[in-house]
């Protein structure tokens, strides 16, 4: 579907999707958001912000579908791409604590069938490699399936993997992750969906998930890409009821998409973050251990180029993020991870140490030579109600 531009810069003028806000410091993100979202043309954004443990701020802005001129309101879902990453992690560490499973086992033992890059035959690939993007698994142009990596169906799958040895270098593998979902669901008997739904979503009291028919899609917000000056809807959600009589338990995981599959509202997002932030646990319930949520947050692989991240389990430390010295340093790094597919773009970000952050995401924007959406619109809401207060 085409939209002309200036009809979209018309109406997102027009509509802004907040609740009523009085306090001086609402209405600071407020503008700060408004005006990231004119700078970049932004379809719609939805924002939450956590201090001292309480979601002090949540509010939606522009449009949910474009076709229809539907306001974004906060209980809207968009699909939050790799983000969704750190929720299949945070369920495999479920069972590490339990004992089923290690990070240093071998992952051949943990999906069923043999998975070695081919020039390091005699190097064992663990689940902490792959959860931190050092496994050396190559993405491909499908990631979506694990024939890729099986030597029965791809022989010695040599193109599938990096030339380096496992353990030993970094390359961002969305391949890996979806291997990792595959390893939750036979390791725990449990389709990978239905395991997130039940271990991680559901106990934090949560609406959304990987699923797209067990959730509500009346609040399931459209995504948008460029095309031709103009925002075009993408597909960026899928049914997969009609593939699900074929599902291979312990192998067809990748149909749900643990890299990227998790559509959730900003506002429930915020709340996950919050059990990270307090290392496992909110209001009472324990997702998962202070260690391993320490475990999570740690780097395993250390930043040693601009294009590699400090990547711990499926979670990240922000270098050179935050526009404020105090956040450039080892030891106050933020933490969390970031998103992108289809035309939407994600963050979630939390100081450790200083105990805020702040969850963003929108449904489309036009890119800007040289800026970047996410780090422009978490840079605006920090200045606004973080840095003054601190």
């Amino acid at each position: 579907m085409r939209i002309n531009p200036f009809l979209f810069i018309l109406a997102a003028l027009a509509t802004l999707c907040v609740t009523s806000c009085t306090s001086p410091e609402e209405k600071r993100i407020n503008q700060a958001i408004q005006q990231v979202m004119d700078e970049f043309q932004a379809v719609g954004v939805s924002a939450a912000v956590v201090k001292e443990g309480q979601i002090i701020y949540n509010q939606s802005f522009g449009y949910k579908d474009l076709a229809t001129q539907t306001p974004l309101s906060n209980n809207d879902m968009m699909r939050i791409a790799s983000i969704s990453k750190s929720f299949t992690a945070t369920s495999l560490m479920q069972l590490v604590e339990k004992g089923i499973i290690s990070l240093d086992d071998d992952i051949s033992d943990l999906i069923g069938f043999q998975i070695r890059n081919p020039h390091h035959p005699d190097v064992p690939i663990t689940l902490r490699m792959i959860l931190s993007h050092t496994a050396s698994i190559r993405d491909k142009e499908n990631y979506s399936t694990l024939d890729n990596l099986n030597p029965a169906v791809g022989g010695d799958c040599a193109d599938s993997y990096y030339e380096y040895k496992p353990g030993e270098g970094y390359n961002y593998s969305n391949m890996g992750i979806n291997l990792a979902g595959a390893i939750l669901e036979n390791m725990s008997g449990i389709r990978f969906d239905q395991y997130v739904q039940d271990s991680v979503i559901k106990p934090l009291g949560l609406h959304g998930g990987h699923n797209l028919d067990a959730i509500d899609t009346t609040k399931i917000a459209c995504i948008y890409h460029r095309s031709n000056d103009q925002y075009v809807e993408s597909n960026a959600y899928a049914s997969v009821t009609h593939r699900l009589p074929d599902y291979v338990m312990g192998y067809s995981a990748p149909m749900f998409s643990p890299t990227g599959g998790v559509k959730i509202s900003a506002h429930d997002l915020a709340t996950y973050m919050m059990m990270h932030m307090n290392y496992g646990e909110l209001n009472g319930v324990r997702i998962i251990s202070e260690e391993s949520a320490k475990t999570m947050q740690t780097p395993v692989w250390m930043k040693q180029t601009p294009y590699e991240d400090q990547y711990g389990l499926c979670l990240y430390e922000f270098v050179d993020y935050i526009d404020d010295e105090r956040y450039n340093q080892p030891g106050q790094y933020p933490v969390g991870h970031e998103g992108n597919a289809y035309g939407l773009y994600s963050v979630m970000i939390w100081s450790p140490q200083d105990k805020w952050g702040i969850v963003a995401m929108t449904n489309g924007i036009t890119h800007i030579k040289g800026k970047e959406f996410r780090q422009t619109i978490v840079n605006a809401i920090y200045e606004a109600c973080i840095k003054e207060a601190k």
